[in-house]
């Protein structure tokens, strides 16, 4: 079968997973500049709805900030900042709310203590150590005698909780995302007809977060069948 980079098990299990990931990014990339040229009724820029749905959770002591990059938002539960890029930040469009928003909602998540959210950052730093060392050991394992195949086996144990930390992730981002939806709805940021586009913004952004988890599970799969197949081979 030759080793894990030289297998035909690529073209197999990959192949779906790589296709839709590049769907997805482009998906994520068109629709948010789609409703970057639109702009909504109430001039409101990204950080303006960051801040109203977070009076809208009643949060405090968060603050919003500008980054550089485009598409790096992101809510540190650390430092308690809101990051917001530059195509969001001082932006008034359907999709610098959206994408402002959704990150509050994670805010909002950490204030209430959301328990998917939990679970996720406890997983934080033994996904760090599977994602440093998983592979490295797969790789040494595969190189050395079939007898040493726990060494495989460690490896994809610890692969596997890389792909935990993915499947977590996908309820964390969709109840980011209601979270938001629901604030812009009932805190009157956006209209009706504008909530739609910001929906749809945050939905083709949650398609990258389902891409992710469908390539670790199929990457997963793939490791277990090419340690299946060596051990036959014995």
């Amino acid at each position: 079968m030759g080793f894990y980079y030289f297998d035909y098990t690529y073209f197999i299990y990959m192949l779906p997973a790589l296709l839709l990931s590049m769907f997805a990014q482009y998906k994520v990339k068109s629709t948010f500049q789609k409703y970057s040229r639109v702009m909504p009724a109430r001039p409101l820029t990204g950080r303006d709805a960051a801040e109203a749905v977070l009076r809208f959770g009643s949060v405090r002591g968060v603050s919003v900030r500008a980054i550089s990059g485009s598409l790096t938002d992101h809510f540190d539960p650390r430092t308690q900042v809101i990051s917001l890029s530059s195509p969001v930040y001082g932006v008034s469009s359907i999709s610098a709310v959206g994408v402002a928003a959704h990150e509050a909602g994670h805010a909002i998540q950490h204030s209430v203590g959301y328990l998917p959210n939990k679970i996720r950052s406890f997983l934080v730093p033994i996904t760090n150590l599977g994602s440093s060392l998983s592979m490295p050991l797969i790789f040494i394992g595969l190189l050395l005698p079939v007898q040493y195949d726990f060494v495989v086996l460690i490896g994809i144990g610890l692969y596997s909780l890389m792909v935990l930390f993915q499947l977590v992730t996908l309820p964390v981002e969709f109840n980011a995302s209601a979270r938001a939806l629901h604030a812009l709805d009932q805190a009157g940021v956006l209209y009706p007809n504008e909530l739609q586009g910001a929906e749809k913004v945050l939905k083709a952004a949650a398609m990258t977060y389902v891409a992710a988890t469908f390539t670790s599970l199929m990457t997963l799969l793939r490791l277990l069948a090419i340690a299946g197949n060596r051990r036959g081979r014995d």
